[in-house]
């Protein structure tokens, strides 16, 4: 077992980083206005806009959590995965153009048009803690796996890795963190497809045979009981059911993703787009999750408070010296480009929807400027919440608490951004009913699940759903209390004809 990295793995890392800080300098003289810097003026071919949205979907979360569902329970997190197909096709079918002809400057700037510009700034206020959050929770998880399981210094994990995504996204906006997520792709396919052989070759070896097929029948026929079984524990349908309308919501009105549908060149690629991403999120899982899978059977039984460094304990296994260095890249490739859309599409709507509203005279030279130090903010406040975040809990804690914050702020943001694209009768001032009786009734939930008698209001199965209905019931009521003037009728007509006329 490799139990340590050796010159060879710090080479391919810095190869890595030093790519990866190329890129940022070769699209910085590139990216000479606002525009392009956070929408790539609407030029961005489908397949590369359609490999980072797959790229953003994901995070080193998935080398962790999924890896330790996939290691316990077999199939199951492959389920979870496949989810994300049907939501990214009802995107492709109902969503990317509604998306591309909506949104221009930033994610949310539609709504101060379909609602009111009041609208606009609070999901823009609400908003951003909720994506630095989940940006400091990713950056936390790869330098846990990176720096606990496989050596890599945590500090330094979680500080290079936040500096490389500031600096090639604060040089070359958009389509820098376009081009990266494509190399970073392709470095994690090398990783992603080295694993498997070399794990049938230990499966192989433990009934002295040899050959990959002889290793998948090993696996097959020592796979522990209802191990290819879609569901196990509490992940039942009735979780996945919820499970789907959360990353269905997620995939739908996150920033960084909502930015790639508007950045493709046309409607028609706009749905190639999604219809690619799709085709990824169902032949992915399958290959990532089986080494996991497979080191069921031939690692020693693995405690459940180490299940999170299970990945590494693969790696650390069937890995020759030298190619840790490559599956740290991959680890690193999975986060920062989700963070690094994430940056860019933070900082979009700080300039466009806080900045710029302020400075309404603000000129190009002082929107670039604006543009490159909201990037900045945005990066180092996560690199400083990353180190809060670890210093006060650790991981495990962060991430329940995360999914529980999420079940509560998620749907009444989400629900009225993607109401507005559909439903004509909705008033402008619903969306802000909405948004504030649905956070009211999930922090109340939250706070009555803090006694024991009723914790389970607390878990995701109840407070997503109860959020939800709570936000569209409010939506209702607030279309009903607070109608619109002709004059608004009119405009809000007006702009929806512009989404769906051909």
């Amino acid at each position: 077992m490799n139990s340590s990295l050796v010159v060879a793995d710090y080479a391919v890392i810095a190869v890595f980083f030093a790519v990866m800080i190329g890129v940022g300098v070769f699209y910085s003289r590139r990216s000479t206005s606002a525009a392009q810097f956070f929408g790539g003026d609407k030029t961005v071919p489908w397949w590369l806009a359609g490999i980072s949205f797959y790229m953003n979907s994901f995070s080193a979360l998935a080398f962790v959590m999924y890896s330790a569902l996939a290691y316990k329970f077999g199939l199951v997190p492959v389920t979870v995965s496949w989810l994300s197909v049907p939501a990214v096709l009802l995107g492709a079918w109902f969503l990317a153009v509604r998306w591309r002809r909506a949104a221009s400057a930033s994610p949310i700037d539609y709504i101060a048009k379909r609602y009111t510009p009041s609208m606009c700034r609070t999901l823009a206020i609400l908003g951003l803690p909720m994506q630095l959050l989940d940006n400091a929770l990713k950056l936390l998880a790869i330098g846990t796996v990176v720096g606990v399981g496989m050596g890599f210094p945590l500090f330094w994990s979680i500080c290079i890795s936040g500096v490389i995504i500031i600096l090639y996204t604060f040089l070359g906006g958009l389509k820098a963190t376009l081009t990266c997520d494509f190399i970073q792709f392709f470095v994690i396919l090398a990783v992603v497809f080295a694993l498997p052989p070399l794990c049938l070759t230990e499966l192989s070896k433990l009934d002295g045979g040899a050959g990959l097929v002889h290793g998948f029948e090993v696996f097959l026929k020592r796979a522990p009981e209802g191990f290819f079984n879609f569901t196990a524990g509490k992940y039942t349908w009735g979780y996945m059911l919820v499970f789907f309308l959360c990353v269905g919501s997620t995939l739908s009105t996150n920033w960084s993703l909502v930015q790639r549908y508007y950045s493709t060149k046309s409607d028609r690629d706009a749905r190639k787009m999604a219809y690619l991403v799709a085709v990824l999120l169902f032949l992915g899982p399958p290959v990532f999750f089986f080494p996991a899978m497979a080191a069921r059977i031939f690692l020693p039984p693995v405690l459940d408070c180490d299940m999170n460094g299970v990945y590494a304990l693969i790696c650390k296994s069937v890995l020759p010296a030298g190619m840790i260095g490559m599956v740290i890249a991959a680890m690193f490739s999975a986060t920062m480009s989700s963070l690094a859309g994430n940056f860019n599409a933070a900082a979009a709507v700080v300039v466009n929807e806080l900045y710029l509203k302020v400075d309404k005279s603000a000129s190009p030279r002082r929107r670039m400027i604006a543009a490159r130090a909201a990037t900045v903010i945005v990066g180092v406040t996560v690199v400083a919440l990353t180190f809060v975040m670890q210093y006060a809990q650790g991981a495990d804690d962060l991430f329940n608490i995360s999914n529980k914050v999420f079940g509560v702020f998620l749907p009444p943001i989400a629900i009225p951004m993607l109401a507005g694209l559909f439903v004509r009768s909705l008033s402008k001032r619903s969306a802000i009913v909405a948004l504030v009786g649905g956070i009211i009734v999930g922090l109340s939930m939250f706070i009555a699940g803090s006694s024991d008698q009723l914790s389970f209001l607390r878990e995701m199965v109840w407070i997503f759903p109860s959020t939800a209905v709570s936000t569209i019931v409010f939506l209702a009521i607030g279309s009903k209390v607070f109608q619109d003037d002709p004059d608004e009728r009119k405009e809000v007509e007006k702009w929806m004809d512009g989404l769906t006329c051909r």
